[in-house]
């Protein structure tokens, strides 16, 4: 009677280790510049064009600095940018009447990237805190974040970017409805051709904090947005809530912030298998940005974290390390 083979030299895992040729070989999952979104933060104000100080690497950038950071994507074959104002003080009001005007910061830096760069998707972000005096991603009355009325406002502010020549809008947001009220309103204006990515699972986290200096809203935000954004104690309510944002319209989802709810990133692929991202936000990138300038780990850990989206079932990252991670791939 034959004997079994003995498991320690039947299963030598380490064959396929040796050398970097059979590494490649049998390489799970792969990660590219076609995975990312830039995201790059806009500015007129004067002064305001300068790196962030809790951002070290990132900078506000002009409407034509927008333009050359566009180019610079297109040429490391990054697929997409992502729009943030640092808006004027002076045109934040309560009613956030600027974030549907076709000449605001936002609106002319799509144009201007789409006309220079017509093969980079421009992504928009559609909330009302760039615009806000109260720091709030909805209209505030009392104290109270209004819904159905921030949803009306949202979607004026959506049909404008659309308008204007954005390729993905992004709702930010996380009212209620807001995914069904801007496809009814897209598909009736003729923009039947534009994608809504819905940050769809947007927990209220303390990992946004470095975002906040970058678009001015720090200082302005009153109170916090735990009536809108979710509990970070919640599996359950993410997977309800990219179902009810797949059956309005969205045609694809964001699991945000990234690293910390890598097992919701997992968990909506799985149970969905539609387009999935997640957001490397920027309480993330700087605490990795801090730790390489202070020697404490390598710059390894940039590809290193973002291959663990990937591995845990996204289909592409938002990332301020997208030029970086593209470079370092492309070598």
């Amino acid at each position: 009677m034959a004997q079994s083979p003995n498991l320690f030299i039947a299963q030598r895992f380490r064959r396929l280790r040796r050398t970097p040729a059979l590494r490649e070989l049998v390489t799970e999952t792969r990660l590219s510049a076609a995975d990312f979104i830039w995201p790059l933060f806009v500015t007129d104000v004067a002064g305001a064009d300068v790196e962030i100080s809790s951002m070290p690497g990132v900078s506000r950038r002009t409407v034509e600095g927008a333009v050359r950071a566009a180019e610079e994507a297109a040429r490391l074959n990054i697929p997409a940018v992502c729009l943030f104002p640092y808006t004027d003080p002076a045109l934040k009001t309560p009613a956030c009447a600027e974030a549907w005007n076709p000449d605001n910061l936002t609106n002319r830096a799509i144009r201007a990237i789409k006309a220079a760069v017509p093969e980079v998707a421009v992504m928009t972000d559609v909330a009302l805190d760039p615009y806000n005096s109260n720091g709030h991603d909805g209209l505030v009355r009392d104290g109270v974040i209004l819904n159905d009325e921030t949803v009306e406002a949202l979607v004026r502010m959506a049909l404008v970017q659309a308008d204007c020549g954005a390729d993905i809008l992004g709702p930010s947001d996380m009212m209620d409805g807001r995914i069904g009220a801007m496809r009814d309103a897209l598909e009736r204006a003729g923009h039947k051709d534009v994608a809504i990515l819905s940050y769809a699972a947007k927990y209220a986290s303390a990992f946004y904090g470095p975002f906040r200096d970058a678009v001015g809203a720090s200082g302005a935000l009153k109170g916090d947005k735990k009536t809108y954004q979710m509990n970070p104690a919640n599996r359950a309510e993410a997977l309800r809530l990219v179902a009810r944002d797949l059956d309005e319209g969205a045609d694809m989802v964001m699991v945000k912030p990234g690293m910390p709810y890598l097992d919701i990133c997992r968990e909506v692929k799985d149970a969905f298998n539609v387009p999935t991202f997640a957001y490397q936000v920027s309480g993330e990138y700087a605490m990795l940005k801090g730790a390489i300038l202070n020697g404490w780990v390598k710059d390894d850990v940039v590809l290193e974290s973002l291959l663990a989206f990937k591995r845990a079932g996204c289909d592409g990252i938002l990332t301020y390390f997208a030029p970086e991670a593209a470079r370092r791939l492309g070598r």
